[in-house]
């Protein structure tokens, strides 16, 4: 404003100027005085209502107000964790990190019917107000994704996508949990009131040796209820306890030999008449001379090896021991490895082992008094010691379950013999130089 009034004072100076020189000149007064009220109008119009020039360079000066928006709400957006994506009608004009990653950056500037390709999701682009719609498999098979669309301004729309397959996945292992428990607990459950209301009907009727059937059935059947209830609380315990990283170090070939010999030895028997198997142990134990340590907690740790050697037992050769070995493994690791040499699995039933009340024989497996539940265990397990699980196996060869947990090396006894003692001393005594890895205490 400053630089307009000072434009105009300098044009009245001029004109004032010009017109003392056409009076000078002899020029009529009136003609001077119609020139100097036409200067000093023109001088006035041109103040009040600036060039068309004057007007566009302001026009051009001036940021572009909606792409400033558009940018602002874009960077707003991008640090969002959730997939959202900002459209302006149907068609999508930016699209934050997450939703690139889970679609692609290939939806930017497509439209929407396009970019979705889903009929509940087209639908929910044409609702007036906005909505949300649950849409599965947009992303892939068994995928679920639950979209919301909410208006910003007269021109902008937002739509959030929540990625809701893994809690989908969840509610159905859990209804496929209840119901694989509830019919691992039918059955036997079943079989102990049949075989209870056919005693207590009339007990007169059934014959001394048919009654002790019929208990030694009930019996079993109850026991497997109780294996199968057991089972159920060492998972839910399991699952309580599976952030809680174990303190104490463990001796596993002291744990091994512990559980080996729960495990008697087997008679002498044959398949056939005069082809007597010689006694000898139904689990062989093989470990060497270093010690091997893991930290853990000894009872899950025992409970691991006993289910891994259950179920070698169930499924292994009769004349053929299952085999233990303890050694120090690869990279820092401990490794325990349970062996049997029966018939094998097939390849295609490893990788769903561990999967609670998964079979690869179901009937056998009931038979053996199994639940379905033993490698689950032994996974969760693995699970909260940090370690690794693998099975491997070959048809007519047998099976391999190796368990690697961080190896924890022995502690370093501290020598408390009262004085001062010497280098020579301690070397003698086996503190120094004995152990690879050893750190030697200064001595005061």
């Amino acid at each position: 404003m400053t630089g307009n009034f000072r434009k105009l004072w300098a044009g009245l100076a001029l004109a004032a100027v010009m017109l003392a020189a056409l009076a000078t000149a002899g020029v009529p007064k009136r003609l001077v005085v119609l020139s100097g009220v036409v200067w000093f109008a023109s001088l006035w119009f041109t103040r009040m209502w600036p060039t068309a020039s004057a007007v566009a360079a302001p026009a051009a000066a001036r940021p572009d107000t909606d792409a400033a928006a558009r940018d602002a709400m874009c960077a707003a957006l991008e640090r969002v964790g959730l997939p959202i994506v900002l459209m302006r009608g149907h068609r999508i004009v930016a699209a934050n990190a997450a939703a690139r990653e889970a679609f692609g950056a290939h939806i930017v500037g497509q439209d929407a019917r396009l970019a979705l390709r889903h009929p509940d999701a087209v639908k929910l682009l044409y609702l007036a107000d906005g909505g949300s719609v649950t849409i599965s498999g947009l992303s892939g098979s068994g995928s679920l994704w639950q979209l919301t669309r909410q208006r910003i301004d007269e021109r902008y729309w937002t739509i959030e996508l929540r990625d809701r397959s893994a809690e989908a996945d969840i509610g159905r292992a859990h209804t496929d949990f209840v119901a694989n428990a509830s019919h691992e607990l039918r059955t036997p459950l079943s079989a102990i009131i049949g075989y209870v209301e056919t005693l207590a009907e009339d007990p007169g009727r059934v014959d001394p040796e048919t009654t002790a059937r019929f208990l030694a059935i009930v019996l079993r059947e109850a026991r497997r209820m109780q294996s199968l209830v057991a089972d159920l609380m060492s998972l839910s315990q399991l699952e309580a306890e599976k952030h809680d990283l174990p303190t104490e170090r463990i001796d596993l070939g002291q744990m091994a030999a512990r559980v080996v010999g729960e495990f008697p030895a087997v008679a002498p028997s044959g398949r056939q008449a005069g082809a007597a198997r010689p006694a000898g142990p139904r689990v062989v134990l093989s470990r060497g001379q270093e010690d091997v340590g893991a930290i853990g907690d000894a009872k899950q740790l025992e409970q691991m090896l006993r289910n891994l050697i259950d179920n070698a037992l169930k499924y292994s050769d009769s004349d053929q021991p299952v085999e233990v070995s303890i050694a120090r493994g690869k990279r820092g690791m401990a490794m325990v490895a349970v062996r049997d040499h029966g018939a094998g699995i097939a390849p295609d039933h490893l990788p769903h082992l561990t999967r609670r009340f998964y079979r690869t024989d179901p009937g056998r497996s009931r038979a053996a008094g199994g639940t379905g539940l033993g490698l689950a265990i032994v996974k969760h397990i693995v699970e909260r010691h940090r370690g690794k699980l693998d099975i491997s196996s070959k048809l007519g060869d047998g099976t391999q379950v190796t368990i690697h947990l961080p190896f924890a090396a022995p502690a370093v006894p501290v020598d408390t013999a009262p004085g001062p003692a010497s280098g020579s001393n301690l070397a003698a005594s086996g503190q120094i130089g004995t152990k690879p890895g050893a750190i030697a205490k200064p001595v005061s």
